[in-house]
C-alpha cells in the first residue's frame, strides 16, 4: 500500500510539473506566434483565448509544491541545519531529531485541520477563481490535502527513526533506474 502512495505522490508531482510546463509553453508560443504576419494563421491564433493559462499554472504549481513538500520529508531532501544537533551526544541528538520530526508532524497536522475547516467554510459559498471560474474551495483544497500528507510523512519518518535510528538521506548522485555499471559505462 505504501508503494502505491509513494508512486502516486511521485506521479502527481511529475504530471503537474509537466502539464504546467506545457501550458506555459503553449501560452508563450501563442503570444509570439499571434504577431506573425501570416494572414490565416494570425487570424486563427487571435481567436484563441489563453488568458486562463497563468491562473491554471499557478494552481498546478501550488498543488505540486504541497505534494513536493511531503515527498521531501519522505526522501530527506529538505534542508536541515544540524550544527546544534550534532553538538549533542548520541542520546541527545536522537531526542532532538525525534522532537523535530514530531514538531513538524504537529505543525502540519494543525495546518491540515485548519485548512480543512477553511475549505469546508469556502465550500458553502459561491466563490470562484477569477479566470477559470473554478469553485475556490477546490483551489484551496491543496492546503489540507498536502499538509495531511506531509504530516503523515513526518510521522512515518519519526516511526522509522524511533524504531531503528534511520533517517531518509537523499543521494544527489543517484539516478533512479540507472545502475552503477551503466553509470560507469559498463553494460
Amino acid at each position: 500500500m505504501m508503494k502505491i502512495l509513494d508512486h502516486l505522490e511521485e506521479w502527481l508531482i511529475a504530471a503537474l510539473m509537466a502539464a504546467a510546463t506545457i501550458v506555459v509553453f503553449a501560452a508563450v508560443l501563442h503570444r509570439y506566434a499571434s504577431g506573425l504576419p501570416i494572414p490565416g494563421l494570425q487570424d486563427w491564433l487571435l481567436t484563441l483565448n489563453t488568458s486562463w493559462a497563468q491562473e491554471l499554472t499557478i494552481y498546478m504549481f501550488v498543488w505540486m509544491a504541497k505534494f513536493g513538500a511531503a515527498y521531501g520529508v519522505r526522501t530527506g531532501i529538505h534542508v536541515g541545519v544540524d550544527v546544534l544537533v550534532n553538538r549533542f551526544g548520541e542520546r541527545g541528538r536522537r531526542g532532538l531529531i525525534l522532537f523535530g520530526l514530531l514538531a513538524g508532524a504537529l505543525f502540519t497536522g494543525i495546518i491540515a485541520a485548519l485548512g480543512a475547516d477553511f475549505v469546508y467554510e469556502l465550500s458553502g459559498t459561491s466563490s470562484t477563481s477569477e479566470v477559470l471560474e473554478l469553485p475556490i474551495w477546490i483551489v484551496y483544497l491543496a492546503i489540507p490535502v498536502g499538509s495531511a500528507l506531509m504530516c503523515f510523512r513526518f510521522l512515518q519518518v519519526a516511526w522509522r527513526f524511533a524504531g531503528g535510528g534511520e533517517l531518509p538521506v537523499h543521494d544527489h548522485a543517484h539516478v533512479e533506474g540507472l545502475t552503477e555499471d551503466a553509470a560507469e559505462g559498463r553494460q
